[in-house]
């Protein structure tokens, strides 16, 4: 028997070995009698991602759902993570579920549970889901008929995709974007986002807009070094003023300005802050998980504006977006949600208000973040995955909960914060933090300084000293 756990966000397995017809099931099963305890009448709406089999293992789940008397709203055909969680609300299903593995390699199935608010289904809900996941099925509860489920209407297909790009029809200035003169592209990295701005922008670039369930062997993470032809395509052209990238289920943002170079998703949260604020006149709470940069609290310092850090998992953040005037909500993977629009990460979403800052601006990616820095200075982030045996990495968690760690090779370390994983603070403002990811075998590292030079040579300094080269 397999343990199943939810993670950081939701399930991760590898398709064929855990992640299975049977495993599927079982989590099924957990959620269905969850569901039923919320509701005389319960409700789901589901659907999957572009990844190998996702209609075997949705239709899968989607018996065990009517075996148990539920209602389900199902998408034909793959969708993002954003969709199924707005259709979750739309409906007013008592839950929503993805089954995808988000930006995990190619090898990977997952599945994530959506509240009925549109975001991630929160903690406390996840673990009492995970508390009825039974150890085995039984073959009768994948015996349901599916075409006479349709029939007596206890299934139904719903178009999410067309409702999703109706709402960035509804919520952006499309026709100030395309009149802009502003060259545009789009990488979708084989995601489920791949269909959603070629009808909007037909003449956009586009990269990897089409069906690959192996995703090229890529991992459809949008970081630097999995776009790496993304940024010569814009290099080659030399043309391009911005490209945005999304992830496997188009919850994750990366972008591209003129040069090539990559932005990260602490430049883009102050993008966003400073547009919704001083363009726009917005104003709330910005809320920003525990491995973002320093800046945004001096951002918000300077709009006045609230600043709260939280655990590492978007499900911490919606929670907050529920209960509070919240402008901003934000992770350094590139989760980032925004006042107007679901409480959900939202990939497509954000690059779309980037583009119409630009536009409705009139300014260069890069002119707006020398607005940026003009308020809270210059600087640069990089992220290396170390992909190490479990023993060595249970030794440095150790050895950081011990203090082991007062330096990393000439930079020492003046404060450590610990809220998820543990925060170094070294001199002139930089930081290097280590955490073990919490959906993937991988110890995190993280460094932000002035220039990206100096951030490599954290990193290597670190890197070194973790691994006692």
């Amino acid at each position: 028997m397999d343990k199943i756990k939810f993670g950081t966000d939701g399930w991760r397995a590898v398709i064929g070995d855990t992640y299975t017809v049977r495993n599927i099931a079982r989590v099924a099963e957990g959620t269905a009698k969850w569901v039923k305890k919320q509701s005389d009448e319960p409700t789901i709406v589901i659907g999957h991602d572009c990844r190998f089999n996702g209609r075997l293992f949705m239709e899968t789940a989607i018996k065990v759902y009517l075996h148990h008397g539920i209602k389900v709203y199902y998408a034909d055909g793959f969708v993002s993570t954003p969709m199924v969680s707005m259709g979750t609300k739309q409906y007013g299903a008592n839950i929503g579920v993805v089954l995808t593995a988000s930006h995990n390699p190619p090898s990977y199935g997952g599945y994530k549970l959506k509240s009925n608010f549109g975001g991630p289904l929160l903690p406390d809900k996840i673990q009492e889901v995970e508390d009825l996941i039974p150890d085995t099925v039984d073959a009768e509860i994948l015996s349901a008929d599916l075409d006479q489920a349709i029939a007596d209407k206890r299934l139904i297909k719903v178009d999410l995709e067309t409702t999703y790009i109706d709402a960035v029809k509804e919520s952006f200035d499309v026709e100030a974007i395309k009149n802009s003169g502003l060259r545009l592209a789009f990488d979708a990295m084989y995601g489920s986002g791949q269909n959603v701005l070629k009808p909007l922008f037909p003449e956009m670039s586009m990269l990897h807009c089409e069906h690959n369930p192996g995703f090229m062997g890529q991992a459809p993470e949008p970081i630097a070094k999995n776009l790496k032809e993304l940024e010569a395509f814009i290099k080659a052209d030399g043309n391009i003023d911005a490209a945005l990238a999304t992830d496997g289920d188009a919850d994750r943002i990366g972008l591209y300005g003129k040069d090539g170079e990559f932005i990260d998703s602490h430049h883009i949260i102050l993008l966003l802050i400073h547009y919704m604020v001083k363009y726009k006149g917005m104003t709330g709470k910005v809320v920003t998980a525990f491995s973002c940069s320093p800046k945004i609290a001096k951002m918000c310092k300077h709009y006045g504006l609230d600043h709260q850090t939280v655990k590492i998992g978007f499900k911490h953040i919606a929670g907050i977006m529920i209960d509070e005037d919240v402008l901003l909500g934000g992770e350094e993977s590139g989760g980032i949600a925004t006042k107007g629009h679901i409480p959900e990460r939202d990939g497509i979403w954000m690059g779309m208000i980037i583009w119409e800052f630009m536009a409705k601006s009139g300014k260069s990616l890069a002119s707006l973040i020398d607005e940026v820095y003009e308020i809270v200075g210059a600087f640069k982030f990089e992220r290396s995955d170390l992909h190490i045996s479990e023993e060595l990495k249970q030794e440095i968690i150790s050895n950081c909960e011990n203090n082991a760690y007062a330096s990393f090779g000439k930079y020492e370390v003046q404060s450590v914060e610990t809220i998820d994983g543990f925060k170094f603070f070294l001199p002139n403002d930089s930081w290097v933090m280590i955490r073990p990811s919490g959906t993937e075998p991988v110890l995190r590292v993280y460094a932000e300084a002035i220039d990206l030079d100096e951030v490599r040579v954290i990193l290597k300094a670190t890197e070194d000293t973790l691994l006692k080269k």
